[in-house]
């Protein structure tokens, strides 16, 4: 056997050694993330408090954005955690019935059903795999809200959606100095989470998505909360294709990423937990979207009808 010459030794402890550094400073990243998120939840009511929601029912209002009107929605949700999910919307000013969408386990909830796929283009009409590949991009668009929502209640995850966080830095945001969370998930999420510096709780989630097209002059990024139908349409997951919609066309350019945000404020105590009452998206710096809730019940019955997955 030939004998390593000394450059080669000596690139290979650097190699080992640039290995070695790069596992410790990923172990000590994972450990500040787990040493923010443990004051996070002290400040959200504590690991036992929120180790034993095994249910929740929150209702409330959103103003959504489109155009130069505010659209009203009320909207439902019921949650069985770890992996049911249910948001049902209602849209006083819109004659239209409800639409619910959401989750149980890996199967995906929407009602009503998407309509029929059209092509686009005037291309062929999609496949059964592009089909499939619809409703799998619109079940991983609500489990990403769901995620989203989790992390402002409790900054934690579920193993309906798990996620994984690490350390990033200490930011200036708009609320003061906060501790920046780099969080990764499923198909490719990834986040990250703002929290306070003093107070410990979730300020922020910030993520790069594409800007959908306007419904009804409404801006980039106005899509219906929590998978909320346009009018005359079945509700679309957020993240995901709109319902029915066939696949682009062969070589279309792929659209632009822009960086979208979600707030959490107004935190209240509910049953010895601090949630938030209010939440605001925004594409950029223009806001989409306000969320007020009125009431969150937690450990109440849920309807198991909820979350079936057929009408």
């Amino acid at each position: 056997m030939r004998a390593l010459g000394q450059p080669a030794i000596t690139l290979f402890v650097t190699i080992i050694s640039l290995t070695v550094l790069s596992l410790e400073l990923a172990a000590a990243q994972d450990a500040k993330a787990e040493q923010v998120l443990a004051a996070a939840r002290a400040a959200l009511g504590g690991e036992a408090r929120i180790a034993a929601v095994k249910t929740f029912i929150a209702t409330g209002r959103t103003r959504q954005v489109r155009g130069e009107n505010l659209v009203p929605i009320e909207f439902e949700i019921q949650s069985e955690l770890p992996d049911k999910y249910s948001r049902r919307d209602e849209f006083p000013a819109q004659d239209s019935g409800p639409a619910t969408s959401g989750f149980n386990g890996d199967k995906l909830i929407q009602i009503p059903a998407p309509p029929a796929p059209v092509a686009r283009g005037g291309g062929p009409a999609p496949s059964a795999a592009q089909i499939e590949a619809g409703q799998r991009a619109r079940l991983i668009g609500v489990k990403q809200d769901f995620a989203r929502l989790m992390i402002g209640m409790f900054a934690t995850s579920f193993s309906g959606f798990p996620l994984t966080f690490a350390y990033a830095a200490q930011a200036e945001a708009p609320q003061g100095k906060a501790d920046v969370i780099d969080v990764k998930g499923p198909a490719n999420f990834a986040a990250r989470l703002f929290i306070h510096s003093e107070t410990h709780l979730p300020i922020m989630l910030t993520w790069q998505a594409p800007s959908p097209p306007a419904r009804g002059g409404g801006p980039p990024g106005a899509g219906p909360p929590g998978g909320g139908p346009p009018p005359g349409g079945a509700p679309p997951a957020r993240g995901g294709p709109p319902a029915g919609a066939g696949p682009p066309p062969e070589g279309a350019p792929k659209p632009a990423l822009v960086e979208q945000r979600m707030y959490f404020a107004d935190y209240r105590e509910v049953d010895g937990l601090h949630l938030p009452f209010r939440i605001r998206r925004a594409v950029g710096a223009d806001t989409t979207e306000e969320t007020t809730f009125d009431r969150f019940r937690i450990n109440a019955r849920v309807d198991p009808r909820r979350f079936a997955v057929e009408p």
